[in-house]
């Protein structure tokens, strides 16, 4: 199922459930006036975006502190597990996945999962979502009795009830990490005090690396050299053109990438460039490989799996994306990346490590989403995107080659 037709469920269907399960709330705090203590079995939620799980592995490994690992749950979509098994914060077996593949195996995995937090006897839960009403309504069917989560207590986001028992308000100003690790300090905060949250988040803290099988990494080698017709493997630069369809405003023009391309492999005759995706973006990325036009140039992208491509990560020298998922969990690895960003602002998404590299061109209608809007839009003209031009692009891209040149030369000698 698509992104669209789960933002069309969860308004639908999510504004009257939240509405009905807020009255059965009320009723039954008034009727068992229930107290919560300190957790003892945390499920956090988070059922989108492998990038921000990357942006999450902090409050992740705070709260693995506070209730140990065994203790320690998370409930996903099926296809943005991967990620999470990569950070090793939430032991496998505590990773509650939810199919939605079709809106029926949607349904029965969802009960499924529920039935699971309920016989786990979850005790808290954590919103991850924000503003969603799936996740907020999968936080009160749960049966913990401490619920963390963002309110809309002026109208300022979607509306989602009135679910969580300690209700957080939404700081745009802070960067995505900081507002993971705000809600999980927020366990120990008494409810009737928030929202003021007298806490200070420290930012994000070291990444786990993923170091990829031997044979992976020789699996990828050969791929490379097979598209490629090389005996030897050169200097890669991969472009990943895409970003699927939760916000196709944040795609860089393809005669941009096409530009780019050709710019590098004149700059640099000993480079080759691999176009990256997945398998649903295949044949725009081949397009692009053709209008680059060059023997040093293939696409990959649906060639790879996802442990394929963290190892191509690995054996190239630096990426060129628009903010999306790979911009995050590349970072996983040691290659550099250089993130294009215009609908949204690498204050707030960009990744933190040394080999992120984030271009903004800062106009004044950007960042245009953001979570009180639903990260929705009502742009049709990705300016923000355009004003990015190709020359600076060029020029970073460039600076990281050498440098990882110059380290190279300095180490060998």
């Amino acid at each position: 199922m698509n992104v669209s037709s789960m933002r069309r469920i969860d308004r639908w269907a999510g504004v009257p459930a939240c509405a009905g399960l807020t009255l059965v709330r009320r009723i039954d705090d008034w009727a068992l006036r229930r107290r919560s203590g300190d957790p003892r079995r945390i499920a956090v939620i988070k059922l989108a975006e492998q990038g921000a799980t990357v942006l999450a592995h902090s409050a992740l490994v705070r709260a693995r502190e506070l209730v140990g690992a065994e203790n320690l749950f998370f409930v996903v979509f099926a296809q943005n597990r991967f990620i999470l098994d990569l950070l090793r914060v939430v032991p496998p077996e505590n990773v509650l996945a939810i199919r939605a593949s079709t809106p029926v195996r949607l349904v029965l995995d969802t009960l499924r999962v529920l039935r699971r937090m309920r016989r786990e006897r979850i005790d808290a839960t954590v919103d991850f979502e924000f503003f969603a009403r799936s996740s907020a309504i999968l936080s009160y069917l749960s049966g913990a009795r401490t619920r963390v989560g963002f309110h809309a207590y002026f109208g300022e986001a979607s509306y989602r009830g009135d679910l969580m028992t300690h209700r957080l308000s939404f700081n745009p100003w802070l960067h995505a990490s900081e507002i993971f690790q705000a809600e999980v300090e927020a366990l120990a905060t008494a409810a009737e005090r928030l929202p003021a949250h007298d806490c200070r988040p420290q930012g994000a803290g070291p990444l786990p690396r993923y170091h990829p099988p031997r044979e992976r990494i020789a699996e990828v080698e050969r791929l490379l050299c097979e598209s490629l017709k090389v005996h030897e493997l050169p200097p890669i630069v991969l472009l990943n053109a895409n970003c699927g369809d939760l916000l196709p405003l944040r795609r860089w023009p393809t005669e941009r990438y096409v530009e780019l391309g050709r710019r590098l492999l004149d700059r640099h005759p000993d480079l080759a460039i691999v176009l990256t995706g997945s398998p649903s973006e295949a044949a725009d990325a081949s397009a692009l490989a053709r209008g680059i036009g060059s023997s040093r140039c293939v696409s990959l992208a649906g060639r790879t799996t996802l442990d394929q491509l963290l190892a191509l990560y690995w054996v190239s020298a630096a990426m060129v994306t628009n903010d999306s998922g790979p911009a995050h969990y590349a970072t996983l690895t040691p290659i550099e990346v250089v993130t294009l960003f215009g609908p949204e602002t690498p204050a707030a998404f960009g990744a933190r490590t040394p080999t992120s590299h984030a271009l903004w061109a800062g106009i004044a209608c950007s960042p245009c989403v953001n979570a009180f809007n639903d990260r929705q839009s009502a742009c049709r003209d990705n300016v923000c995107m355009q004003r990015i031009g190709v020359d600076e692009v060029l020029a970073l891209t460039s600076r990281i080659l050498e440098e990882r040149r110059g380290s190279r030369r300095s180490v060998a000698g």
